[in-house]
């Protein structure tokens, strides 16, 4: 035998030893956000409406780079989301894609973005592997996954746009950065990842899992117990600039204050045309002499 084909084989053994069970165990984190809400254009008051309601394309990729995982690795695989009651219908669909568990948390949907963290930290203590979609299309602040790293003390990858499985445990990544860059990564458990959309389609789930009975049943978790200042919000208008002090016209009569805010009796400089098209300096010359008449340039 060769040492490429040992190394082969080795690697084969290796995958081998992963799909029959590592003992690993990967979450999908989630959020049940109105995909398409309404905005008013005059008071910039936002509408939801639960018909509108499911996850993101940034969420769906989550799964499916956690579905790959875990078939790399022959590791479970939990769907756990921040979601209300109606959404529990929503979340089987989601998780008859091939998740082995599908966790509620149960939180309303205009939750803060740190209640969200520390509900979805706790609720995946026991996973080896999060993945979290960068960013939530309701806040999208983006600060989620990095929260949920810092509670667990967990290695963090965050905005992959590439996610390739190795040994058990061990994920090989790439990252976007400023400038068209990009950072390649090799990630060990315990780690959060967070993926953009475009990283993976998640697959069609088989029709038996979505038949009644099949899809796994929805667990349902408290929210963890958060002191979260709460804004109460008594009205919404539009961005008016601030108003500014401004001294009056001089004049005791009437019409000598309304000659001065009009400026009719102000010497002005009458308009000149010069033509550029023949005489290209002389225009050039011009535009800064009077420039430099207005204050703007330096006469010198």
């Amino acid at each position: 035998m060769t040492a490429a084909e040992g190394s082969a084989a080795s690697r084969s053994g290796a995958r081998g030893s992963g799909a029959s069970g590592s003992g690993l165990r990967i979450a999908a984190c989630a959020k049940w956000v109105d995909l398409r809400p309404g905005v008013d254009a005059l008071t910039g008051r936002v509408s939801t409406d639960e018909r509108r309601f499911g996850f993101s394309a940034a969420d769906a990729a989550a799964l499916e780079v956690a579905l790959r995982l875990g078939s790399e690795w022959g590791a479970e695989v939990d769907v756990v989301v921040a979601a209300p009651a109606p959404a529990e219908g929503a979340i089987r669909s989601l998780a008859a894609a091939g998740a082995s568990r599908a966790i509620r948390v149960d939180l309303p949907s205009g939750a803060s973005s740190k209640q969200v963290a520390a509900s979805l930290a706790a609720a995946t203590a026991d996973a080896d592997v999060v993945v979290c979609g960068d960013y939530s299309l309701d806040v999208g602040s983006g600060s989620v996954p990095a929260s949920i790293a810092h509670r667990r003390g967990a290695a963090q990858a965050l905005g992959l746009i590439s996610v390739t499985p190795e040994s058990p445990g061990v994920v090989r990544a790439v990252r976007r950065l400023d400038g068209g860059r990009r950072e390649h990564l090799r990630v060990r458990t315990p780690a959060v990842l967070s993926v953009e959309g475009s990283v993976a389609t998640l697959r069609r789930a088989p029709l038996r899992s979505l038949r009644a009975g099949h899809a796994p049943a929805v667990e349902v978790i408290d929210p963890v117990g958060l002191a979260v200042a709460s804004v109460r919000l008594d009205r919404t208008e539009p961005v008016r600039p601030r108003a500014r002090a401004l001294p009056g016209p001089n004049g005791s009569a009437a019409f000598d204050r309304v000659v001065e805010l009009t400026g009719a009796l102000v010497a002005r400089t009458p308009p000149r045309r010069v033509d550029a098209a023949d005489d290209a300096d002389a225009a050039a010359d011009a535009i800064i002499e009077q420039l430099a008449a207005w204050g703007y340039l330096d006469p010198s």
